[in-house]
């Protein structure tokens, strides 16, 4: 069974950035799409940017050019990093690995942008 571990979190000034990882604990074949979702307090989990197998990305337009998601395959690692960061994307941040039939989430780790 595959279990993702993330890190990278913390506190950080507005405009400033950061750097998220996602490591997987087993080797990740096939087909498959990695994910960065964040949940503010009080809001629902929100998909952030998704990178496909291939290497083909989707952001939400509330982090288009600012955040860049990037992979690693020979490491089974996930990344997102964050420039110009705003109050508004704090949160906690999950990575998650889906493939046919089959999802894996992480624990999360807190992101907080003090203004």
């Amino acid at each position: 069974q595959v279990q993702l571990v993330e890190s990278g979190g913390g506190l950080v000034q507005a405009g400033g950035s950061l750097r998220l990882s996602c490591a997987a604990s087993g080797s990740i074949s096939g087909i498959n799409v990695m994910s960065w979702y964040r949940q503010a307090p009080g809001k629902q989990r929100e998909l952030v940017a998704a990178i496909t197998s291939s290497g083909s990305t989707n952001y939400a337009d509330s982090v288009k050019g600012r955040f860049t998601i990037s992979r690693d395959n020979a490491k089974n690692t996930l990344y997102l990093q964050m420039n110009s960061l705003k109050s508004e994307d704090t949160a906690v941040y999950y990575c998650k690995l889906a493939v046919v039939g089959f999802e894996v989430w992480g624990q999360g780790t807190l992101v907080t942008v003090s203004s």
